[in-house]
């Protein structure tokens, strides 16, 4: 499958031309983001692609090209969903740019068993690097920690708490509020968290077609109760953009967190904003 940019290639050239001072985030839609510190570029869970439709029917814009990203040091991968792992989003980046790809034991079956990366793109087997939760690794100027993910529809989900200097980013792919995440908002000071947000939604069956009340992603209650536990400076909701018949209005969560501690405060974003760290 070929990728076309509905933005042409504008977004790829701001992140290569930036020159952050700390951490710059942009935030690719769906549950994409770049990271960029001094000249270190990483990508995790960038997807392009337009869904399954009538399934899964995407509602914004795709960003750009993989074939137009020029730099990026790696690719991180919360789990083996389609709009995580994803070869034609994802192989062409690791390709230009020689970056490694770091995931966990089943998002990496995808890549190499049930898409063949290595043979369908310019990929090869020693850019993967399978990680699993206690992990920590470094990428350029960053320190990324492996931690655990509660996410029901997933096999093997993992979150990234990404370290640059005295800015710490948190990314739980798709998690749902875990027993984990008190230990981990103690563990780390986390400036930016991630957390899935979306509305239930009446969504075909995959095998049937028929219709069924379908839970992907924190409903308001939820993602505040994560982002209370894992003690968010501010909390940037994802994916509720995304898919019709999942997609909700991220300003209904000032209502549900203005009562706790954390998060401090909401960092609602649109696909292509930058914030800072």
């Amino acid at each position: 499958m070929t990728i076309h940019s509905d933005w042409g290639d504008w977004l790829p050239r701001a992140v290569a031309e930036a020159a952050p001072d700390g951490v710059a985030v942009w935030y690719l839609g769906c549950n994409g983001f770049v990271l960029k510190a001094e000249q270190t570029t990483i990508y995790i869970d960038p997807y392009l692609g337009v869904g399954d439709p009538p399934r899964t029917t995407r509602m914004i814009p795709v960003p750009f090209d993989p074939e137009d990203v020029t730099e990026a040091d790696a690719v991180l991968a919360t789990h083996e969903h389609t709009d995580h792992v994803d070869g034609p989003s994802q192989a062409p980046i690791l390709a230009n740019t020689g970056a490694n790809y770091y995931a966990p034991d089943d998002s990496l079956a995808v890549a190499r068993d049930d898409e063949n990366w290595t043979d369908e793109w310019n990929v090869s087997d020693d850019q993967f690097e399978e990680i699993e939760e206690g992990d920590s690794f470094e990428v350029g100027a960053f320190t990324i920690h492996v931690e655990p993910a509660h996410d029901p529809d997933a096999t093997h989900p993992v979150s990234y708490v990404v370290e640059y200097e005295d800015a710490t980013f948190f990314h739980g792919g798709d998690t749902k509020p875990s027993d984990e995440f008190a230990r981990i908002g103690e563990t780390y000071d986390i400036d930016l968290g991630v957390l899935a947000f979306g509305t239930v939604g009446n969504i075909p069956d995959k095998q049937t077609g028929e219709p069924t009340r379908t839970r992907w992603y924190n409903d308001e209650n939820q993602a505040v109760e994560a982002a209370s536990d894992l003690q968010f400076d501010r909390f940037l909701p994802s994916h509720w953009d995304m898919w019709k018949g999942m997609t909700s209005d991220p300003k209904v969560l000032h209502h549900h967190a203005k009562s706790f501690e954390y998060p401090e405060r909401l960092e609602l974003v649109e696909i292509g904003d930058r914030v800072d760290l």
